[in-house]
């Protein structure tokens, strides 16, 4: 491993961990979101700081090359991600259809208020 990206590594995994971080603080990223990304920022600070544990980690699982652990790795935290996501939006579009249920049933009888408020038309 060249000095150069031993650097890379560590400035790139720092700045995921910052720009989390920031998201956070400006409300931009809720935690619950935020907690796949720091288990990432922090494995990929600790493999560019320890570039052993990679290879140590890798072949404690078996895996021949240590990038493909990486690849395994960042795929399985994005399909965490993913999943999440996905539970999150089935529960918003739940609730967006029972809110509409409710707001044209509202709607309703907010007719039906101003309806019988007139009283019967001339002619009926």
């Amino acid at each position: 491993m060249t000095v150069a990206s031993y650097i890379l590594g560590i400035v790139a995994s720092a700045l995921i961990l910052l720009v989390v971080i920031e998201l956070l603080r400006r409300r931009r990223l809720r935690e619950r979101h935020a907690i796949w990304w720091f288990i990432a920022g922090i494995l990929a600070l600790i493999a560019s700081v320890f570039p052993l544990t990679l290879r140590w980690a890798s072949s404690l699982l078996g895996v021949t090359v240590p990038t493909n652990l990486v690849f395994f790795v960042s795929i399985a935290i994005l399909f965490l991600v993913c999943l999440q996501t996905s539970a999150e939006l089935t529960q918003l579009e739940d609730k967006t259809r029972r809110l509409a249920e409710r707001v044209s049933l509202l709607e309703l009888r907010l007719r039906e208020a101003e309806k019988n408020q007139r009283g019967p038309r001339a002619g009926e």
